[in-house]
C-alpha cells in the first residue's frame, strides 16, 4: 500500500460537499469511484484536510490517498484525472510518508470569500452578489473583532473531530479587486458554517445594519443571529491548507471570471 499526498481543486456547485454520503454526489465519492475504477479494488482510503460543505469550492484542498500501487505519482494523478468529472481536478500528486495525514498533520487552513458588487453573467455560482452598497471601512473595522483566540460558538458548531468552539484566527483581511470584495481568513481550524456566518455578519455591518456593540455581543454570549445572516456557499473557497515548514500566503489570487 502506497500513500500519496494530493492537491485538488474543484468547483463545488454540483456537489453535496466533500464528505462521502450515500445517495448524494460528493467530491470524495467521485474521487473514490474514479480510483476504484482505475485500480479495480475497493481497498482504497482517501482523507481530506477540510470537509467543505455543499456548494463550496476549493483552490487547494489537500487529501491523502492510500492505494495498492507502485505507480509514479505524476502518472497516478493523470490517470485519475481522466476518470474524474471536469469540475474536479488533481493539481499535484506526490508520494508521502505513511505518517502524513491530510487532516491531522495540518497546522492551519485559509479560506477566501468572494463578494461581487455587480450582477454578472458568469459569476452566479462563484460569487455572492450583494446589491446594497457596502462600506469597506466598516467591514474592516468589524473584521478586527474576530482576530485572535475566541469562542466562536455563535458562528458555528463543533462537529466530528472538532470538540471545541475555541478557534484562533491569525489573519482576516478585506481587500478590493475591481467589482469584487475579497475576504481572506486564516485560522487553526474552522467550525461548521463558521466562515459563511462571519461573512454574513461582515456584510450586514457593511450595510450599516449591525453595530459594533451587537457584534461584540455575539463574541461574548451565544447568539443565533449569525446563523440567520450566513452568506451563501457560492462565494466560498478553501484556498490553502498549511503544514509544518510552509510559509503563509497573505495575498491569494482567485481565478474568478467576472
Amino acid at each position: 500500500m502506497s500513500r500519496f499526498r494530493l492537491l485538488i481543486e474543484y468547483e463545488g456547485s454540483r456537489y453535496h460537499g466533500w464528505q462521502q454520503n450515500a445517495g448524494v454526489k460528493t467530491i470524495q465519492g467521485e474521487m473514490l469511484k474514479a480510483c476504484e475504477q482505475l485500480f479495480n479494488t475497493k481497498k482504497i482510503e482517501l482523507y481530506g484536510a477540510s470537509r467543505t460543505d455543499a456548494g463550496v469550492h476549493a483552490l487547494g484542498q489537500v487529501a491523502h490517498l492510500d492505494v495498492p500501487t507502485q505507480m509514479h505519482a505524476e502518472t497516478l494523478a493523470g490517470r485519475i484525472n481522466e476518470l474524474l468529472p471536469n469540475d474536479i481536478h488533481i493539481l499535484k500528486a506526490e508520494k508521502c510518508d505513511a505518517g502524513f495525514h491530510a487532516r491531522y498533520s495540518a497546522l492551519a487552513r485559509s479560506y477566501v470569500y468572494v463578494i461581487s458588487r455587480r450582477r454578472s453573467a458568469f459569476g452566479k455560482r462563484s460569487v455572492w452578489w450583494v446589491k446594497e452598497e457596502l462600506s469597506i471601512n466598516k467591514m474592516k473595522e468589524t473584521a478586527a473583532l474576530f482576530k485572535g483566540f475566541h469562542d466562536f460558538s455563535s458562528f458555528g458548531a463543533a462537529t466530528g473531530e472538532e470538540k471545541s468552539t475555541l478557534v484562533d484566527i491569525s489573519h482576516l483581511e478585506i481587500s478590493e479587486s475591481g467589482d469584487l470584495i475579497l475576504i481572506h481568513i486564516l485560522g487553526s481550524h474552522f467550525l461548521w458554517m463558521m466562515v459563511r456566518r462571519i461573512t454574513g455578519v461582515l456584510v450586514h455591518a457593511g450595510k450599516g445594519k449591525l453595530s459594533m456593540k451587537e457584534i461584540r455581543g455575539f463574541m461574548d454570549h451565544h447568539s443565533e443571529r449569525p446563523s440567520q445572516l450566513a452568506a451563501p456557499p457560492s462565494g466560498l473557497y478553501l484556498q490553502r491548507v498549511y503544514y509544518p515548514g510552509e510559509s503563509i500566503d497573505f495575498h491569494p489570487k482567485i481565478p474568478i471570471l467576472i
